[in-house]
């Protein structure tokens, strides 16, 4: 890449906003709020010469991450991040939140919907630079055909649940697309004095990162069951991914309650 292209990659760059860390190459890393260590990177199995679905890539961090890790084939898909203006809802939810009101949900795919698609920006610069050949998909999961999709040999779904209203539906949707194994990475909860209890929290505000996108958040043997009961034979937990508050802490251990990220693998 000459200067001058490498130049005005920068600064395209620099005219987006970013979710992930991208590594585009001579010195170019997008600012996103998710590094380029991402715990999600952590959790992916081998996936050389595998096809593999990545299901609310956003900027495609995961989806270009397997296919420099071998995939024979990946498909970026989402919908939500890609076509709803974000900085408008973010607005009204802010004044929702002032006013101690929950938020019309129907308002993000009408009102704020922007056919332009400017939450895929970032995905089509990096995939440019890149020279990808990952394939985007322009769907909701949640209500597309699955026969059109197809099935895929790995199936990532990281961060994705707990903004899901339908947990089980979600994940029986995405049994039915795997053909091997499911990567989910998801916000989980330990209860004080219940800590084999399948529990799921739900999140009826924006007590959860003030987001008022998140729904139910599950104990480990909580999303342990929901994978069996989606269809899977057999869930292994990959580890705890950071607690909240630190696990180490006096204030932890006097909480109700302690938030933390944690990855499975749900093997067909």
């Amino acid at each position: 890449m000459s200067t001058a292209d490498s130049e005005d990659l920068r600064r395209r760059v620099g005219e987006l906003g970013w979710y992930h860390s991208i590594d585009l190459g001579n010195g170019i890393v997008t600012p996103g709020f998710v590094g380029l260590d991402a715990i999600e990177g952590r959790l992916l199995p081998d996936l050389a010469g595998r096809s593999v679905l990545d299901i609310g890539a956003w900027d495609g961090a995961n989806s270009f991450r397997a296919e420099r890790l071998g995939a024979s084939r990946v498909v970026a898909l989402d919908h939500y991040v890609w076509g709803v203006d974000l900085h408008r809802r973010q607005q009204y939810w802010d004044e929702c939140a002032q006013r101690g009101e929950l938020p019309d949900h129907s308002r993000d795919e009408t009102e704020f919907w922007d056919v332009s698609l400017p939450g895929r920006r970032g995905f089509e610069l990096a995939k440019q630079a890149l020279r990808s050949s990952v394939e985007p998909a322009l769907a909701d999961f949640m209500t597309t055909d699955l026969d059109d999709l197809g099935s895929f040999d790995v199936v990532l779904y990281l961060g994705v649940l707990y903004h899901m209203r339908e947990p089980l539906t979600a994940l029986e949707r995405v049994r039915r697309v795997t053909r091997e194994v499911a990567v989910i990475e998801t916000e989980a909860v330990e209860i004080r004095g219940h800590g084999d209890s399948g529990l799921v929290v739900f999140m009826a505000g924006n007590d959860l990162r003030r987001d008022f996108g998140n729904w139910y958040v599950p104990t480990e043997a909580a999303l342990h069951g929901l994978c069996r009961a989606a269809g899977f034979s057999r869930v292994e937990t990959l580890r705890p991914l950071g607690w909240w508050p630190p696990r180490s802490t006096a204030k932890r251990i006097l909480q109700k309650e302690a938030h933390y990220r944690i990855g499975v693998r749900a093997y067909v």
